[in-house]
């Protein structure tokens, strides 16, 4: 096994029709920009009925269709934001807690040691959140159930540095399953990152399940400069 196999994004997702929510933070092969990048994709009528809206400082999502939202528990929150110069991205509301914790002046560990998995059993979908620094180098997290039943917590956290055309992939799903769909496992998992905005974006959104994705956020920042380009792609536009 080569531990440090870098594969694209486009062969990560080969033939998965459900990894759920995705994150992926890195930067270009130029070392020029830091790359971020959030996914959603959905099985219910109430999960597919999203699209992704700007903020001032990032995303949130948003029902398409206010009359089919059903729960707005657990699919509409914050995914994105600015917290300094660095970014916060997650699958659920625990943006807001990272950020508060982040403003007065604590750790993102600390943060989420406040934070569980979601409780929507039997699939207690885990927790995935990304922070990433001024100068490229990120830190990954994911919590997740550390039982069937939902009463035990595990908590992991990576940190990695700003790598010429290297990204990690994190997401909630190992693939589609019923009646339960498998947590993800393991570390990360290691990706190559273009150095245009459209090329990764367009890899993203073509290798997502046409069935299955709903929204994609992608953003790239100059290191130096420090000006963003930023692409939200919403299926239902």
């Amino acid at each position: 096994m080569n531990v440090y196999e870098t594969k694209t994004m486009a062969e990560r997702l080969d033939g998965n029709t459900y990894p759920g929510r995705g994150i992926v933070l890195g930067v270009t092969a130029d070392g020029k920009k830091a790359v971020s990048a959030y996914f959603i994709m959905g099985r219910s009528v109430n999960s597919r009925n999203r699209v992704f809206c700007e903020e001032p400082d990032g995303i949130r999502t948003e029902a398409h269709d206010p009359s089919l939202m059903s729960d707005p528990h657990l699919i509409i929150y914050h995914p994105v934001r600015e917290i300094g110069d660095g970014l916060i991205v997650t699958n659920g509301d625990q943006t807001d807690t990272i950020w508060e914790y982040l403003a007065k002046g604590e750790s993102w560990e600390a943060a989420l040691r406040t934070r569980q998995f979601e409780d929507d059993r039997p699939n207690w979908t885990p927790r995935i959140s990304g922070l990433q620094a001024r100068d490229g180098s990120y830190k990954m997290s994911i919590l997740k159930a550390a039982d069937a039943e939902g009463e035990a917590c595990a908590r992991f956290f990576y940190e990695y540095p700003a790598t010429k055309g290297v990204g990690h992939f994190l997401h909630t799903y190992v693939c589609d399953g019923n009646p339960v769909i498998p947590t993800f496992q393991g570390e990360p998992e290691r990706v190559s990152i273009p150095d245009t905005i459209d090329e990764f974006a367009d890899e993203l959104w073509a290798n997502l399940d046409e069935n299955n994705k709903i929204s994609l956020f992608v953003r790239y920042t100059d290191l130096e400069t420090r000006d963003t380009e930023q692409i939200i792609i919403n299926k239902h536009e």
